[in-house]
């Protein structure tokens, strides 16, 4: 499925990177504080404040962050199917470490991020009420992304002038403010809304501030590749905020990715998509890789990596939903697909374009043709397709989850925290039908990958355990440390307070 076939496919209701072009640069990366009278007029910050968070749905694509924090590692490969799926080499050069400054993915999510940021920005200085706090938090969110996978941070001090470039923070000044940032704000966020976390609120505020003391010490190292240390005080501000989340893990893991997965009390944050209404690209979750002859069909595409699917046992209840309405509407469990395919029902078998089984095979390459086309590659779906409205789902896309912020919590007390780790690891393992992972880091990492897949994390727990750039099933060879960070996109350098990363 060619790119410009999937972006006829989906359309983004009010995203509002889709607008920034990346090429006018008076548009791109304004990040931060204006004032409403040099724009020559009253700022509709309740509107702002609303394109802010339909901004969460750039996150849904396949492309821009999903495909930054997924597909550079080990989980996600993005294989050329003959003259299929090539698009200039996007994906395998994300798979295999080899971008540039002007990869269009990258350029993509640095555009989208720091757009969200403006709008943000925007409504921090001119709006009022309970619309501020949640712009801080929005704000936050964003930054965290551009901390984490760009380094340096543009921004603007309130009341600047548009003509005048942004400033830039570097990654331990960003990091500082984001924290300072969510310390101030969350005690005026409001509680987590009852089966609706798609607002801003106090929960999803601790649990990001966890992420941050967590990678704190990835953020602020002196190399961006490392060595990382661990501050005990840094580790026990993970653990007074995880404690502070008011939550409990839902009973069934796949409440949290079925179509009425706002109802689960273990999502923090997610960004709201409405049957048949408003909504971002939650499909891409199922389409991105099936295939054309399945229910629903897709545009096979990207593959789980074996090495990665082998982590898991194959009977692991994260990985294989084969409920009884599943089997009857698709044919097949939700999960990671391996193996032969059938059609609803699940009796009878499907056959590709070609007439011959469709047995999906762990076995793939970057690029594929003849006979392996349709079927290298194991398959996956994160979300429970929406039987009532296929192409507009009801499924929120879960940003964050109360068994992240559970490990989180057992990780930093294991790199010196305080507290102990207690039942965390049997308290996950519980609904997955497998024994608990081990209560060690090395257990940690793994119960992570397992429990977290394809929800945006891989790669920032990948570098914050040193894995990120070692040598792995369809990558041969230790990348450069400079690939820890991605580079500034070649047309945001024409802001002169900006510096291209370290050996791009």
């Amino acid at each position: 499925m060619k790119r410009i076939n999937i972006i006829k496919s989906i359309f983004f209701v009010g995203t509002i990177a889709l607008g920034v072009s990346c090429t006018n640069l008076d548009e791109e990366v304004l990040d931060g504080y204006i004032n409403s009278a040099e724009e020559g007029g009253a700022i509709n910050t309740a509107a702002l404040l609303q394109s802010s968070y339909e901004g969460l749905r750039s996150f849904e694509t396949q492309g821009q962050m999903f495909a930054l924090d997924e597909m550079s590692t080990d989980a996600l490969v993005g294989p050329t199917r003959g003259g299929d799926w090539d698009d200039n080499a996007t994906w395998r050069q994300i798979h295999v470490h080899t971008w540039a400054p002007d990869h269009n993915e990258v350029r993509n999510a640095w555009n989208a991020l720091l757009s969200n940021v403006y709008n943000c920005s925007l409504v921090v200085e001119n709006g009022t009420g309970s619309e501020v706090p949640q712009a801080r938090f929005l704000r936050a969110f964003y930054y965290y992304n551009v901390i984490d996978l760009f380094g340096q941070v543009p921004y603007r001090e309130a009341g600047s002038k548009l003509t005048d470039d942004p400033k830039v923070w570097t990654r331990t000044e960003a990091t500082d403010f984001v924290i300072s940032e969510l310390e101030a704000v969350v005690a005026q966020l409001p509680a987590r809304t009852v089966n609706d976390a798609s607002f801003a609120n106090k929960d999803a505020a601790h649990f990001l501030l966890a992420k941050l003391y967590l990678n704190k010490g990835v953020f602020t190292a002196a190399a961006a590749a490392g060595p990382y240390t661990f501050a005990p005080a840094d580790m026990n501000k993970v653990v007074e905020h995880s404690n502070a989340i008011s939550s409990s893990l839902a009973s069934d893991y796949w409440d949290n990715f079925k179509p009425a997965n706002n109802t689960s009390p273990e999502i923090l944050f997610s960004a709201k998509n409405v049957r048949g209404g408003a909504g971002g690209g939650i499909q891409y979750h199922w389409r991105m890789s099936m295939h054309y002859n399945q229910t629903p069909d897709g545009w096979n595409g990207f593959s789980t990596v074996a090495e990665y699917y082998n982590k898991f046992n194959p009977n692991d209840k994260r990985i294989k939903n084969a409920d009884p309405a599943i089997i009857a509407a698709f044919g097949n469990p939700v999960g990671f697909q391996v193996g032969q395919m059938f059609k609803p029902g699940g009796t009878v078998a499907l056959k590709d374009r070609k007439g011959n089984p469709l047995f999906f095979t762990p076995a793939v390459t970057l690029i594929t043709s003849g006979a392996t086309l349709e079927t290298a590659g194991i398959r996956m779906q994160k979300y429970i397709p929406d039987v009532a409205n296929i192409n507009t789902p009801d499924n929120d896309y879960v940003f964050m989850r109360y068994s992240d912020a559970l490990l989180m919590k057992a990780e930093a007390i294991l790199r010196g925290g305080s507290g102990s780790v207690g039942s965390i690891m049997t308290d996950i393992a519980a609904r997955t039908g497998q024994a608990a992972s081990a209560a060690t880091l090395d257990g940690v990492y793994l119960e992570r990958g397992k429990e977290l897949w394809l929800e945006g994390w891989r790669r920032n727990d990948m570098v914050r355990f040193g894995k990120f750039l070692a040598v792995r099933e369809l990558k041969p060879y230790v990348s450069a440390d400079k690939y820890i960070l991605f580079p500034i996109p070649a047309d945001a350098l024409f802001n002169a307070n900006l510096k291209q990363n370290p050996g791009y």
